[in-house]
């Protein structure tokens, strides 16, 4: 069985240890795989890295039983009626094939390691790992001969390979030859997809037409071509679709290429041996359970095996399997989308000294605030990634009221989420920012509705007078607890005649605060009564999903006040007779002069403003 076997596991417990950094790469063909795992095995063993592997085997051991369980539970009927889906699909999809695309994947050759020996030609010919003691990013085709591959602990690959050269890594060294690859991909396709600083796909579908040659001689001319511009070597993968030229471009690497023709019959003898972990979308746990619970380990069995899939996957992953082993893949080119989210991380020495951990997140929002900034995007969503010196993964997310860019702002709340989390040690620290806009929106300023909204109409007209401050919700510039007495609408109080005998007719509402959570009580029975807010797992607002952790306790009080006054909108939506109309409201009396805003104290300083002071006390016997 694949993965950390139990204890006492036979006398070679190596031959079923398996990580992220056991698979072969390309260059490694020849490795002695036995005695690279081997020296893995009895170098991880005890420590916090294996411990973790144990734990994240147990769960995927738990997840191929319970799918062997489903699976002795199909019945002849059950396998019959799944052996026609499977068909049916099969017959759609294979409708579906489309051989008229010609698609090109490149791939640098050992990029980082590569980059740095032409920077530095001494190194040429010596096993280079780019990365340090703790994990390697990328490790040169001499280093490979050794088993030394990228996502291993530098002190493994130097019991591999104790001539071992380790550089660190320079990502502005990096991208600026990235940069040149890409200035090349454009002569091809302007619209060319790149995944990474190394990889992109091309559509030469046009390229091939309109200059009457073969996706072969483009392949030949472009690899050529990035040769002359950075001095860099590439492989390359035609094919009809990108899925495929992906796994044709690791064929003759390094620098080669491999040409799969526009054929139906040439594909599908292709993909029938090919072996199921090469295809991207499949990892390690994925073919765990494909292997042990039905047996499949190459694409053709994948549809050898198609009733199973439908009968045990959702309906998404049984036709993406099926569609492997058709060898179908994406044709078109990718719409280009705003991107979901940007990010970035580093690893380092285990540490739990709070002042080094805060000087990294320092760095970090740095470098996330500068590629939002070159991008023009602004995000909403910050999440705090954190891997213990345990290994354990945290996420920790807030997600603010406006859209952010600046490293101020990013920092103001990415050392709240990790203040939140100290004392830790830690060994990789990331930010990640989503709900991205373009910078340039202005409609990306505001994004929660205001209790300034409440108080006018539809006109944006003030319905409380002329002369009556307007009252602003979370906005950049707070006011604090003293405005309360000196606004008539923020007075304990309110501060201006109740209600007469006559307005019975009106629903009162009042709030309650209790243990951070915020309920409303009415006076009348109302037909749009919001649920209660409490929040999900600590941080995840019941109402609408909003993140704030416990640290944020005003932004917390602020987020209960917008759903309230929401809520009380759709209340006068209902009844325009209630006591929050317009000739309700006009009768407050009003200060004549704005009171400037102030900054809002924090709840040590001060109590926060409770809602109920921004409306008339409504006697509840009414």
């Amino acid at each position: 069985m694949a993965g950390t076997p139990p204890d006492g596991g036979g006398d070679r417990p190596w031959e079923s240890y398996h990580t992220a950094y056991t698979n072969a790469k390309a260059g490694m063909e020849g490795v002695d795989k036995e005695k690279v795992q081997k020296v893995i095995y009895e170098m991880s063993k005890g420590s916090k890295y294996f411990e973790n592997e144990q734990r994240k085997e147990a769960i995927t051991k738990q997840k191929i039983d319970h799918l062997r369980a489903q699976c002795a539970k199909l019945t002849d009927n059950d396998i019959s009626h799944f052996q026609k889906v499977a068909e049916h699909k099969i017959l759609e999809l294979e409708a579906s094939r489309d051989l008229s695309k010609i698609w090109l994947h490149t791939d640098m050759d050992a990029f980082y390691a590569t980059v740095e020996i032409l920077e530095n030609p001494s190194l040429k010919g010596k096993p280079l790992a780019v990365g340090s003691m703790s994990m390697i990013a990328t490790a040169s085709y001499e280093a490979r001969k050794f088993g030394v591959r990228a996502a291993m602990p530098g002190f493994i690959g130097c019991k591999l390979c104790p001539e071992l050269v380790f550089v660190r890594p320079n990502f502005e060294r990096y991208t600026y030859y990235s940069e040149l690859t890409r200035k090349v991909f454009q002569r091809y396709d302007p619209n060319f997809v790149a995944t990474s600083l190394d990889e992109a796909y091309l559509n030469i579908t046009k390229v091939c037409f309109d200059r009457g040659i073969t996706g072969e001689e483009v392949a030949t001319e472009l690899r050529g071509a990035i040769h002359q511009e950075t001095g860099l070597t590439c492989s390359a993968g035609v094919a009809p679709n990108r899925m495929i030229a992906k796994v044709c471009s690791d064929i003759n690497k390094p620098n080669g290429q491999f040409i799969l023709p526009n054929d139906q019959e040439a594909v599908t003898t292709f993909v029938s041996t090919l072996p199921i972990r090469k295809i991207g979308g499949i990892g390690k746990v994925t073919e765990q359970m494909l292997r042990q619970v039905l047996g499949i380990s190459t694409c053709q069995e994948m549809l050898q095996k198609a009733s199973f899939l439908c009968a045990l996957f959702s309906e998404s992953s049984a036709d993406f399997f099926i569609s492997v082993g058709l060898g179908l893949g994406g044709t078109e080119t990718p719409e280009q989308r705003l991107r979901k989210s940007i990010s970035c991380e580093r690893t380092f020495r285990a540490t739990d000294d709070c002042s080094m951990l805060f000087e990294k997140l320092d760095s970090l929002a740095d470098n996330l605030a500068d590629d939002m900034q070159k991008e023009c995007l602004k995000g909403r969503t910050l999440t705090l990634k954190l891997k213990t010196a345990a290994f354990e993964v945290r996420t920790r997310a807030v997600t603010t009221q406006n859209y952010i860019n600046s490293k101020e702002d990013i920092l103001i709340y990415a050392r709240k989420l990790l203040k939140a989390e100290l004392p830790l040690s830690l060994r990789l620290m990331g930010l990640r920012m989503s709900q991205l806009r373009d910078e340039k929106d202005d409609s990306s300023t505001q994004t929660q509705k205001t209790l300034d909204r409440f108080f006018r109409t539809p006109d944006n007209s003030n319905v409380i007078g002329a002369n009556s401050p307007s009252i602003e919700g979370r906005s950049s510039d707070n006011y604090n607890n003293d405005a309360a007495s000196s606004n008539p609408l923020m007075c304990d109080g309110v501060g201006g005649k109740e209600l007469d005998d006559d307005s019975s007719s009106s629903k009162g509402t009042h709030t309650v605060k209790f243990d951070g959570q915020l309920t409303s009580s009415n006076a009348t029975t109302s037909s749009s009564k919001p649920d209660q807010l409490f929040w999900i797992n600590g941080y995840i607002c019941s109402i609408c999903g909003f993140e704030l952790p416990p640290g944020f306790e005003e932004e917390r009080q602020e987020h209960s006040d917008y759903h309230l006054a929401e809520m009380l909108q759709q209340e006068e939506a209902v009844d325009s007779t209630g006591p929050l109309s317009k000739e309700r409201l006009a009768e407050r009396p009003c200060s004549s002069t704005p009171t400037p805003k102030k900054k809002l104290k924090s709840s040590k300083e001060g109590k926060h403003i409770p809602i109920d002071a921004f409306f008339h006390k409504v006697n509840k016997n009414l």
